[in-house]
């Protein structure tokens, strides 16, 4: 018996290629891989890899903290004293943290003895003379240097070659703006009132950042 080659070869190759493409139409091997969710990282996480949130600090108690605890949140950071001239501003300071509390603004406080020493007290003394006199409900830190060599490392942050804000912070109620990122928008010195229009301004586009 005589076979044509090139027939049955070519026979073979169609066999061949309708077993290959019934295979692939097969249930079992047309399942595709499944999608793999998008990663979402939270503002949270991004918020926390900032420097200034891993910087050691002490709240007015001397318990240890630091900024974590804020992250995601805008910061408005004010160097506090109890004689100066500008005390008055713990007035306007606790309304800005009561208006916008709930719209993600923390105003922190950090004691000060660097200028005039307009902030001879302890933190103790601190603490009383901020809730009895202008009802302060936001939070306060440990009494800290803010310029010198004993400079706190958040105020070398701040102010350090590498801040977007350079320049040793000139007198009490200097302000910091910090972004929902912990990053460093502004600053403001003494006679920028808590109230003014300037800084509302600032602390309403900070908040509507994402």
């Amino acid at each position: 018996m005589h076979f044509n080659r090139s027939l049955l070869t070519t026979t073979l190759s169609l066999l061949l290629m309708t077993i290959i493409a019934h295979a692939e139409d097969s249930p079992v091997n047309n399942t595709k891989p499944p999608l793999q969710p998008q990663t979402h990282i939270p503002l949270v996480a991004l918020a926390k890899d900032s420097p200034l949130y891993n910087i050691p600090l002490r709240n007015i108690d001397g318990q240890p903290t630091s900024l974590k605890s804020y992250a995601g949140k805008t910061l408005l950071i004010v160097n506090v004293a109890s004689n100066c001239g500008f005390t008055s501003q713990y007035t306007a300071l606790e309304a800005l943290s009561r208006k916008y509390q709930d719209q993600g603004l923390v105003v922190l406080g950090f004691p000060c003895n660097d200028f005039g020493a307009q902030e001879p007290g302890s933190n103790a003394e601190i603490k009383e003379f901020c809730t009895s006199k202008y009802s302060v409900t936001f939070p306060l830190f440990d009494k800290i240097h803010v310029k010198g060599n004993d400079q706190h490392p958040l105020y070398a942050s701040l102010t350090g070659p590498q801040s977007p804000t350079p320049g040793p912070v000139k007198w009490n109620f200097s302000k910091f703006l910090i972004g929902r990122h912990g990053e460093i928008i502004a600053r403001y010195d003494s006679k920028v009132a808590p109230d003014s229009p300037e800084l509302a301004k600032a602390i309403d586009s900070a908040l509507a950042a994402k």
